[in-house]
């Protein structure tokens, strides 16, 4: 037993002296005590709320007796896939089974269940009947309306109907899993709860939405009908804010889907509280024998100071769960953590990350937001900034300058990703100086993904100018200050509206920068996101308009090896691509070709000739001697 953890066992409960307990909290990850890890922050706010919370890692979800280990609580289960979509965690975009799962002691693989969220309840419901059940995190949040699910190929309701839960809690739900326990304490049963923001519930009847809400199209519509996916998907998007936005309610068959509007972000003096609680930082001592919980590698000496994201990116599932709203830490709370580091005995002076969904976003992205809320139909970076847009660094820009002056500081680094074009925003040019002076550890990670304009419209980004204009000041700046620092650009292949030729002209693009990419995401439909509504439907909800969309298994590989151009094992599929494209210009020996052709040309088949001189036959003219070579 170590009474700095939450108890993950009767016998850790006993010790404790407890003979009963208030909340079961189920995991799909190991049971890691660290601020990035969503289950033992819901752990901790209930701890401080003074319930008596105990944790269940990764438990095995075939039989209900490990569900029944440490008995009935006494309110309820809380329980997630844990911070990652459990298909995610399992399978690659190719759909193969992955070998190793961070999460998971050892990096074993396996340890939970595909939808990790249904077979968690399901087995609850079998342990404690009639016990109230809330569902959370990630995979419950992206999952909240029918959706798209793309290792079936086929829409999916939403997981609420299929987990048998009382709440589906969506975004960040410190406030909702809270308000939910003080409630079902006071004696409140779930189903009258239908007043609390950031959660889904599934009634009768529309009718019982507390909140102004607006209809979608119905489960059974959005199966049938791709423009109705479509549109509903419009409105859900629209709907996500939790100062204008309405709730969104969707039948499923004879019951309603009734979404709740968000929570209102957590304030800062609210996100510095629950910074300030007794995490750890480490995983549980249990994993010690089965090689420790790799993920705690990334995070142990890393800062999270904001939460949301203005960024827009149509395959990212950040504007759907933290949401477009961005609140910040405050500086002195983010200083004592950064201190703290300082007395651990694995601290070598390098703080690896003070970053977040996006580094260099540390407050809402113009003054309107607080009273009006995000604007529904305009987004705040791409294709062009906002004219309202804010893109004042130096807020983000003091604090690094603090944290680099704390004794046992050797080095800050940001190494989440940084909006490239927001930061050329910022008329100063002060944070980019310092960024590149201080905080860069020999890479700094960006995403121009594409270069071809139509298909950055689609991924919601800028025009590629904008990523070529910060390029050519970032060499400027480390030539200026001496240094030799490098950019490590993500790329993406086969992202809806990008069609065989536009790969092939992103290959030329990163040829001609001298660019050779190692890894290329392709594309992944994960729930929830406008991207994977495009790549479903075909249609771009944001206009009704028709695109482009890869979705041939083999077309997907043509265009990530175009991408990755110069690994010779891609060779053939790069010959076969560029072919298809009808640009067999490029397959040859030229400085712009990208592949040479597999046969050489004539001049390169000539034999060599032989190191032996072979003498023709002659007629020996010495008597009595016949012809000789």
């Amino acid at each position: 037993m170590n009474e700095l953890f939450l108890p993950v066992s009767r016998e850790d409960m006993e010790a404790r002296g407890w003979y009963y307990y208030d909340f079961l909290l189920i995991t799909g990850d190991a049971y890691v005590d660290h601020p990035s890890f969503g289950t033992p922050v819901i752990g901790r706010v209930l701890e401080a709320e003074g319930f008596r919370v105990a944790i269940l890692a990764q438990p095995d979800w075939h039989d209900a007796e490990a569900i029944r280990a440490m008995g009935r609580p006494r309110y309820g289960c809380m329980l997630s896939a844990g911070n990652l979509d459990s298909m995610v965690a399992h399978y690659t975009a190719a759909k193969r089974r992955r070998s190793e799962d961070f999460y998971s002691p050892g990096k074993k693989a396996g340890l939970r269940p595909d939808r990790a969220s249904i077979v968690y309840a399901n087995r609850v419901r079998e342990a404690f009947p009639g016990l109230p059940l809330v569902i959370g995190g990630l995979e419950a949040s992206l999952r909240r309306f029918a959706h798209y699910d793309y290792w079936e190929d086929k829409v999916r309701g939403s997981a609420i109907v299929d987990a048998g839960a009382d709440f589906l809690v969506y975004g960040m739900g410190e406030t909702a899993c809270r308000e939910i326990a003080r409630r079902l304490k006071a004696g409140e049963k779930p189903g009258e709860m239908n007043d609390i923001r950031g959660t889904v519930i599934c009634r009768s009847s529309a009718g019982d939405c507390a909140f102004p809400y607006v209809e979608v199209p119905s489960l059974a519509q959005v199966r049938s009908d791709k423009a109705a996916y479509a549109e509903a998907c419009r409105v859900q998007y629209a709907e996500h804010d939790p100062v204008r936005g309405k709730a969104v309610v969707q039948q499923h068959g004879e019951r309603y889907v009734i979404v709740n509007p968000p929570a209102m972000p957590l304030t800062r003096e609210e996100l510095d509280a629950v910074a300030a609680l007794p995490f750890t930082r480490e995983y549980h001592p249990m994993y010690e024998e089965m090689g420790g919980v790799p993920a705690i590698e990334e995070v142990r000496f890393s800062v999270i100071h904001n939460r949301g994201c203005f960024g827009g990116c149509n395959f990212c599932s950040l504007a759907f769960h933290q949401g477009r709203m961005v609140t910040s830490r405050s500086h002195e709370s983010v200083i004592k953590e950064v201190e703290a580091f300082t007395k651990h005995p694995l601290f070598k002076g390098y703080v690896h990350d003070v970053g977040g969904p996006t580094a260099n976003f540390r407050h809402t992205s113009c003054a309107k937001q607080l009273k009006k809320g995000m604007c529904a139909d305009r987004a705040c970076l791409a294709p062009t900034p906002c004219p309202n847009l804010d893109a004042d660094h130096r807020d983000y820009l003091s604090l690094l300058r603090k944290l680099r002056q704390i004794p046992g500081v050797k080095k800050v680094f940001v190494r989440s990703g940084i909006r490239f074009d927001y930061m050329l925003q910022d008329k100063s040019g002060d944070f980019f100086a310092e960024l590149v002076r201080h905080h860069i550890s020999g890479q700094l990670k960006v995403a121009p993904e594409h270069c071809i304009d139509s298909v950055l419209g689609y991924m919601g980004k800028p025009p590629i100018e904008v990523y070529e204009r910060f390029m050519e000041k970032y060499a400027r700046l480390n030539k200026q200050y001496d240094k030799q620092q490098f950019v490590v650009p993500y790329l993406m292949s086969s992202h809806p509206g990008s069609t065989l030729k536009d790969a092939v002209r992103l290959a030329e693009y990163l040829k001609a920068h001298g660019v050779r990419p190692e890894q290329v995401q392709d594309f992944y439909p994960t729930p929830g996101t406008l991207s994977t509504c495009m790549y479903y439907t075909g249609i771009d909800p944001r206009t009704g308009k028709k695109v482009y969309v890869a979705r041939d298994y083999h077309e997907k590989e043509l265009q990530r090896a175009l991408l990755q151009w110069t690994r010779p094992e891609k060779k053939a599929m790069v010959i076969e691509a560029l072919k298809k494209a009808g640009r067999e210009d490029l397959i040859g020996y030229g400085k712009h070709c990208l592949v040479r052709p597999d046969t050489p040309p004539a001049r390169y088949n000539k034999k060599p000739a032989p190191k032996s001189v072979v003498f023709e036959k002659k007629n020996d003219t010495r008597p009595g001697k016949k012809g000789r070579k």
